[in-house]
């Protein structure tokens, strides 16, 4: 493949995750084309051949022989690390989608497995392109904060039913992005307690507490039926608080609703000003702070870069072992109901 060629991507499942939260992501993506979709579903299949005019295939050993220069896994959790070993063995770079393994101990060995070989592999960690993520990332570089002291972190709906099997329980589902993203922001956890509702793995609500090496401490909460959620962030300092009301990143929504980066172009990710945060600062008025436009096509057209041999994936593997090992602390606290201290 050319320097200046675009990576053929095949993704491997078309349910929900593939057919929103990648498919279109990854055709909006500068560097990276969709050509292929992996899947035994015909409705599923018929759909892809529709909405994207892919090739159509029911294995990877298959997607590879079509000629792709990567792989997307988009599948239900329990099966990422089986088919990331698969991509892995047939010398395919590959993004596995969160949960990126069902415990630490696997995803280590993933990341090795795919060290050993000399294979390209990085965590769907998207939402490090959220607006929400980006603008706080912005607000923290420019200092008004002071020290940061808290974080706060809520991923909170109203959803119909319980939460998908699939996902592999909501603390390892919705706790991939918010344990990623805290500890994306202020580094490694020294010790992590957790309280969670209904059984290891079918959870419907959670709540931890992280704290980080180096003294910031986190709460993160995730719900799947809560009827007012609280602040999607809320950060406090030495000397004010930035808060951040709006519970999602408008991507989820439009992607959900049809809408894709490649037909909206520039005004992809763009937060309307209702959806903007608050800065305040001690003693002085509180002021509305501009959102960042999300950004998740990046994470494809870094992943694709990095295939061209241009620069590094866009999340390192070893960050998916991290966040594997702060959700199992929390599962551990959440049955021992004791406070977990983390290892180097």
């Amino acid at each position: 493949m050319s320097d200046a060629a675009d990576v053929t991507f095949a993704l491997v499942g078309y349910g929900g995750g593939g057919r929103y939260f990648h498919a279109p992501v990854i055709a909006g993506a500068p560097g990276a084309r969709l050509g292929v979709v992996v899947t035994t579903n015909a409705e599923r299949a018929a759909q892809a051949r529709a909405e994207h005019g892919v090739e159509v295939v029911a294995s990877l050993a298959e997607a590879r022989a079509a000629g792709v220069d990567a792989v997307a896994i988009s599948t239900p959790a329990a099966t990422h690390t089986e088919l990331t070993h698969q991509a892995i063995d047939l010398g395919l770079p590959v993004v596995c989608d969160k949960p990126f393994a069902l415990d630490g101990a696997t995803a280590a060995a993933t990341v090795r497995r795919a060290e050993a070989a000399g294979v390209l592999l990085s965590p769907y960690q998207n939402r490090r392109w959220d607006s929400d993520l980006l603008t706080l990332r912005r607000v923290l570089a420019e200092g008004e904060l002071g020290e940061v002291l808290r974080f706060e972190s809520s991923f909170e709906r109203w959803a119909a039913g319980d939460p998908p099997a699939a996902g592999g329980g909501l603390l390892r589902d919705f706790g991939a992005h918010l344990v990623d993203q805290a500890l994306h922001l202020f580094g490694e956890a020294s010790t992590v307690a957790a309280q969670a509702w209904g059984a290891e793995g079918a959870e419907d609500g959670f709540r931890v507490q992280v704290e980080h090496v180096g003294g910031v401490r986190t709460e993160l909460s995730g719900a799947w039926k809560q009827a007012l959620p609280g602040p999607r962030f809320r950060v406090t300092g030495t000397r004010g608080t930035f808060v951040l009301e709006s519970p999602m990143d408008v991507q989820e929504e439009r992607l959900l609703a049809g809408r894709t980066p490649a037909a909206e172009g520039a005004a992809w990710g763009v937060e309307p000003p209702s959806r903007w945060g608050w800065l305040a600062l001690g003693g002085g008025p509180v002021r509305r702070v501009p959102s960042e436009a999300g950004r998740w096509p990046e994470f494809y057209a870094r992943f694709a870069a990095a295939v061209r041999g241009e620069g590094p994936v866009p999340v390192d593997p070893w960050d998916a072992w991290r966040t594997c090992a702060v959700v199992d602390a929390a599962h551990a606290s959440v049955r021992e109901r004791e406070l977990v201290r983390l290892k180097d």
